[in-house]
């Protein structure tokens, strides 16, 4: 392995490499010393009550949060000292949906998904229009290409965000409290919707959450933040003291 201009030249095995990471906020360390590794295929929660880091880890690895102490890597760029040229190429090869749905409310979910293509340098219209099909297709939203997104119901938004996150087909999926303003049933649609493309599609899930009965129900690694640390866990009882304490 070697480096060159923020660019990993290796056989990426791994999609997100954190190690000794000091995870920032702002000019607050958040996070100190992080040590994670997430893979092709695998589903990782990242849970802990708020203010403890977790959104903070997702920002840096889409490079919105620098990262100064450390190392970090995500889907084949070193993250400390990245350039600003890189971080759109980056971005493109991740995913992220949000809580609050983040969709551009001055036009259809076509035209969401439209301007997301174009703006990764989709220029042909056909392949446009069959990639914007396929997507609406996988979320199950297929008869809703022409609504405005106040037309569609939370769960509805959610969907439209997870087939934009999907459209350039990325290996890693960060999704941010992707439930956190859903009632129970349509939370659950949700992660269903998540976990048929990590296991259909291998597609790496990364999912900040504070929500017990997701990663109850839908088994994966979880990542416990706490105290400043973040740390990989399989006790149930430490998850718990983390999400009430």
């Amino acid at each position: 392995m070697y480096f060159c201009a923020g660019i990993i030249h290796k056989e990426m095995d791994n999609l997100v490499v954190f190690e000794k990471a000091d995870i920032m906020a702002g000019d607050n360390i958040v996070v100190h010393s992080l040590d994670m590794k997430v893979a092709k295929g695998e589903m990782v929660y990242i849970v802990g009550r708020v203010g403890t880091g977790k959104t903070s880890i997702i920002r840096t690895v889409i490079a919105e949060n620098p990262m100064e102490h450390g190392h970090g890597e995500a889907v084949g760029f070193t993250l400390e000292g990245i350039k600003a040229r890189q971080i759109p190429a980056l971005r493109r090869k991740i995913g992220v949906v949000f809580q609050d749905f983040k969709l551009l409310m001055d036009r259809n979910v076509y035209d969401n998904l439209l301007f997301v293509l174009r703006s990764t340098g989709w220029k042909d219209l056909r392949a446009i229009d069959r990639r914007i099909e396929e997507v609406l297709e996988a979320v199950d939203m297929s008869s809703k290409a022409h609504k405005m997104p106040h037309q569609l119901s939370g769960g509805e938004q959610q969907r439209i965000a997870i087939a934009r996150a999907i459209l350039n087909e990325p290996d890693l999926i960060l999704a941010d409290e992707p439930t956190g303003n859903l009632d129970s049933e349509t939370a659950d649609g949700i992660m269903q919707l998540l976990t048929t493309l990590n296991r259909e599609k291998g597609t790496a899930i990364i999912i900040v959450t504070h929500n017990r009965d997701i990663f109850r129900k839908y088994p994966g690694r979880v990542f416990v933040c706490k105290d400043e640390v973040c740390t990989e866990t399989r006790s149930d009882e430490v998850i718990e003291l983390a999400l009430t304490i």
